[in-house]
């Protein structure tokens, strides 16, 4: 009975190290098996595909961040609401006109109205929240209140006496 081992690579193991759930699950569902069959079906017309925009949020100490890749969106066609603990941030991006006489080879970016929501902590000063539309990215910046601010206690040790 022969075996072999197998002997990873550096690289390999690197690979193993760096796979990230969030990213395979956002991968898998932007997966489309049919995309390739799609000229041998010349007669059906292609499928809407709805624009959705990717989204970062993260915590700091200070506040929540939100920014969101909105190329295209103009300003008047962006709405950003409050609703109890809800953020709702929602527009549209306008389909580009098209000549009768130009010859399109691919259409692959997306158009039209898209809705986000995300569930906000207890503690957000909507009061002083911020938005701001900057060469197709928005950033969102909402302050946490000061009660709800991390603060440090000071720890005091008795000392023992010998």
């Amino acid at each position: 009975m022969a075996i072999t081992l197998r002997k990873e690579t550096p690289a390999k193991a690197q690979e193993v190290q760096a796979w990230d759930p969030f990213r395979e699950m956002q991968s898998l569902l932007r997966f489309d098996p049919f995309r390739e069959m799609r000229p041998f079906f010349n007669n059906y017309p292609a499928p809407e595909v709805a624009f959705n925009p990717a989204f970062e949020v993260k915590e700091t100490k200070e506040a929540f961040l939100f920014k969101a890749d909105l190329p295209g969106v103009k300003e008047p066609d962006l709405e950003v609401n409050v609703t109890g603990d809800r953020l709702i941030i929602s527009g549209k991006r306008e389909e580009e006109k098209q000549e009768q006489s130009e010859t399109l080879y691919t259409w692959e970016r997306s158009y039209g109205a898209f809705t986000r929501s995300f569930m906000l902590p207890q503690g957000v000063d909507l009061e002083h929240a911020r938005a701001e539309l900057k060469e197709g990215v928005l950033s969102l910046v909402l302050p946490k209140l000061p009660e709800v601010q991390p603060k440090k206690i000071a720890v005091k040790s008795e000392k023992v006496k010998a």
